[in-house]
């Protein structure tokens, strides 16, 4: 499996459970956190092949930024 990361403004338990279905939903996604003590909120995800623009676009319907890092 890949990791990839991604900075993002994901910054509470509120914000966490708006985009918990988005995530979850994504077939590709094995495993995903999001490090709220970090100060860039640092969305890890774990899958074997992601089409990152597609995670990146549906993290923006619902109101949040995903910035791939690295």
């Amino acid at each position: 499996m890949n990791t990839i990361k991604f900075k993002t403004n994901i910054n509470c338990d509120a914000c966490l459970s708006k985009v918990t279905p988005v995530l979850n939903d994504n077939e590709e996604i094995g495993n995903w956190t999001v490090d709220l003590g970090n100060p860039d909120k640092i969305l890890t995800v774990q899958a074997e092949a992601l089409d990152e623009e597609e995670l990146v676009h549906s993290l923006k319907k619902v109101g949040y930024k995903a910035e791939k890092l690295g």
